[in-house]
């Protein structure tokens, strides 16, 4: 009852899915640094999870892990499981899963992807869904998470219709406190959830992400930004450095993993133009 896909960039691991199901996040993803990743889902079996990254953080191919996995479930025909590891990625349908239902999987030198899905509107869904990976190339994993779960969406998705979406993603030395989670959201019941996860993402990637396209405080650029930084309480005191009252206002607002020594990051500076706009 859901649409997914689980894929390897580099060292990064994740999983992306859509359901009309309620809060299919706490279901279906899973994914452990270093090791893989993996999606359960139709009848989904939540044991597969913890099973198949033991399986992979042993050595095994995902696609021996999967086999084994399968043959050991009495009620397999009507599973449906994506995994990826640190080489290959496999993914099964059941025979007795609901229709429409099917899925790829591939893997081209640093990545590798499962894609599957069921009742969905047809075999277009999983087909859209592998042309926005292949064509979002060179974007972070999430980025390209997001595009296939988009496009999938896009093309008709579940053909119940909408309710929640998710993405969890990791890799070592990503995240808040170098944790390692690259990305971890849910949208658990929602009109449109794909989207949600869309916005999401980006405040995500606001919050947690690296200084990018940094503008030193010098001139103009100075004299606005320690502007709107009084606007907001933040005053530049004589003698003092705009980059000081800045640090105090983004650290309120939970920007201090974007501060830069070098300037503005330039999706801080966004985010104090919209806050005194």
């Amino acid at each position: 009852m859901t649409f997914s896909i689980v894929a390897r960039q580099g060292d990064a691991f994740g999983v992306a899915v859509a359901s009309k199901f309620l809060a299919v996040g706490a279901v279906v993803p899973a994914a452990r640094t270093g090791v893989g990743a993996v999606a359960t889902q139709s009848l989904a079996r939540v044991a597969y999870l913890d099973e198949l990254l033991g399986r992979l953080a042993a050595g095994e191919a995902p696609d021996s892990a999967l086999a084994a996995a399968v043959a050991d479930d009495e009620g397999s025909a009507h599973r449906q499981v994506g995994v990826v590891g640190p080489a290959g990625a496999a993914t099964f349908t059941g025979p007795e899963c609901f229709a429409w239902a099917g899925g790829v999987s591939r893997e081209a030198g640093e990545t590798a992807y499962a894609i599957q899905g069921n009742i969905l509107v047809g075999p277009q869904v999983v087909a859209e869904m592998e042309r926005a990976w292949l064509q979002s190339d060179g974007q972070a994993l999430p980025r390209r998470l997001l595009a296939a779960l988009e496009a999938g969406d896009a093309a008709g998705g579940d053909s119940r219709g909408r309710q929640s979406a998710a993405m969890y993603a990791v890799q070592p030395g990503a995240g808040y406190d170098a944790s390692g989670v690259l990305a971890d959201l849910r949208v658990d019941d929602h009109a449109d959830p794909v989207p949600e996860l869309g916005r999401l993402l980006g405040e995500w990637e606001l919050l947690f992400g690296h200084p990018e396209d940094v503008q030193p405080l010098t001139g103009p650029l100075a004299d606005e930004v320690a502007e709107r930084l009084e606007q907001l309480g933040h005053p530049v005191p004589p003698g003092t450095e705009v980059s000081a009252a800045l640090a105090a206002w983004a650290g309120q607002a939970n920007y201090e993993s974007r501060l830069s020594p070098d300037g503005i990051d330039s999706r801080v500076l966004e985010a104090l133009r919209a806050a005194t706009s």
